[in-house]
């Protein structure tokens, strides 16, 4: 009874004791708290400012979110067939069928893809990535009110990466398109797309840089770069400033996880609209052309041309015949501006001038052994001989885009002055020639007849047969190779 008795009075004081705590530690953590809360009073006029920045935000947004559609396509892709013994096996026919690896035989699967696209004009033109719809056998657009479209391609531009579709459809939702030249860095942009296949995904953050360009996306850059959050599906998305304009149409993002990493690209609207208008009224791109090969000033270069400013672009070559002879452009000229706007290296130079409408005459500013000098040039349009061949083959080759090997290109791959043939410039991933031939590959025979131009190859590949195999004599990193094709 004794041990009970005191076990109870233990008991009491211990619970007395905890009550006493606990008041104490409420009490001082409610002291704490109401001391916190009228130390962090937040001012009207700070409150005030954040709902207004908020709502405008949420106006912009709301203004172009309906003209940003989603595009998802479909493509069939054919897979060789396979070979091995055990495919004769009864036991594995039992098993996978009599038509599984029979040699030759092709196998056929639909391959999807998801991206996003902006209605330029209420009557349905849509700009979109290439890569987007490249190779499409059907294009579905879905807009913000849920309505589904058949899209039809009425222009690509592989160059800048930019394609024009079009929905039978009109008084539809759409943007209008701003100066992006304009723009300047740390100003505010929004990215509207659908990222991951998430419709009408709307992320903010500010120009990061203009005129990015050596990137390895198309052959013609001059990005917008931006932390605004791209991800994959963003593709072919607006990127609008806050007054609701397009001044972008996002395109790319870099990085190492495949997912956002606080830098994305986006095509400039001043590039994309050039591209839209000769697509929609012309069905391809009329590029200017000067005739020039070019090369970045470094400060070594720029000691030795006697150049104090290591900007612009060196004249490596210069095009018999092209509009930079005739206006009497020499070897080590370096040239730093067109019409007043400052060139700062080659890839200005070769955007600003394919923007330039062929018969128009401009002013070039050229450095000549350390003295300024201007001339007048008559801009030509791009010779189709520099044009890309399709690549359509019944044969091996079939996918495997070249295009002539001009001196400008040898220039930019630093080749032998002398060598002749063909650059390869794409290989399409269903091309039975992918993993074997690589873009940057310069082919110089084919079957053992020696190849100087693309009318040559075109000539030579197209009387080679689907079943024939192919040897091929290549330049590649500074030798000359020889490979075959073979469909076994």
């Amino acid at each position: 009874m004794i041990k009970k008795k005191s076990s109870l009075v233990y008991g009491a004081i211990l619970l007395t004791s905890g009550l006493i705590i606990g008041l104490v530690i409420s009490s001082n953590f409610g002291w704490h708290s109401k001391a916190y809360t009228e130390d962090a009073k937040i001012s009207a006029e700070s409150i005030e400012i954040l709902t207004k920045t908020g709502q405008a935000m949420a106006e912009v947004v709301a203004a172009v979110k309906p003209a940003v559609v989603n595009i998802s396509s479909a493509k069939t892709v054919k897979l060789p067939g396979m070979q091995s013994p055990f495919f004769d096996d009864p036991l594995f026919k039992r098993f996978f069928g009599d038509e599984f690896g029979q040699p030759g035989k092709s196998r056929k699967f639909k391959q999807s893809g998801l991206g996003s696209g902006v209605i330029v004009d209420k009557d349905g033109y849509i700009l979109t990535n290439y890569h987007v719809i490249k190779d499409a056998d059907e294009i579905k657009v879905k807009l913000s009110d849920k309505r589904e479209f058949k899209g039809k391609v009425v222009g690509i531009d592989p160059k800048t990466d930019l394609a024009v579709i079009k929905i039978d459809s009109d008084h539809l939702p759409s943007i209008r398109i701003g100066d992006s030249d304009k723009l300047k860095v740390g100003e505010t942009v929004i990215a509207i797309g659908n990222p991951f296949g998430l419709n009408q995904t709307v992320t903010s953050g500010i120009v990061s840089a203009t005129g990015r360009a050596n990137v390895g996306i198309a052959d013609y850059e001059d990005f917008i770069q931006t932390d605004a959050a791209i991800n994959p599906g963003n593709s072919g998305g607006a990127l609008v400033n806050v007054r609701g304009e397009l001044v972008g149409i996002n395109t790319a993002i870099f990085s190492t996880s495949g997912g956002y990493q606080g830098v994305g690209f986006a095509i400039p609207s001043s590039m994309a609209k050039i591209v839209m208008e000769n697509l929609v009224r012309k069905g391809k791109v009329v590029r200017g052309w000067l005739g020039v090969s070019i090369q970045p000033v470094t400060p070594e270069l720029a000691k030795q041309f006697g150049i104090k400013e290591d900007r612009g672009a060196l004249v490596g070559d210069v095009v018999e015949g092209s509009p930079a002879e005739k206006a009497g452009i020499q070897r080590g000229d370096v040239i730093t501006a067109i019409d007043g706007k400052d060139i700062n290296d080659p890839a200005a130079l070769r955007n600003m001038v394919a923007g330039i409408p062929p018969g128009t005459k401009v002013s070039l500013t050229v450095l000549r052994s350390g003295k300024e000098q201007k001339m007048e040039v008559l801009i030509a349009e791009l010779p189709s001989k520099l044009q890309k061949a399709k690549g359509k083959f019944d044969n091996l080759l079939n996918g495997v885009i070249i295009q002539n090997l001009t001196s400008e290109i040898k220039g930019e791959m630093d080749l032998p002055k002398r060598l002749t043939g063909v650059v390869v410039t794409e290989v399409e991933d269903n091309s039975p020639a992918a993993g074997v031939i690589a873009a940057g590959d310069i082919i110089l025979e084919v079957n053992r007849k020696k190849i100087t131009d693309t009318k040559e190859y075109e000539a030579v590949v197209s009387g080679i047969k689907t079943s024939d195999d192919i040897l091929l004599l290549l330049f590649r990193n500074g030798s000359t190779i020889y490979i075959t094709l073979s469909s076994k």
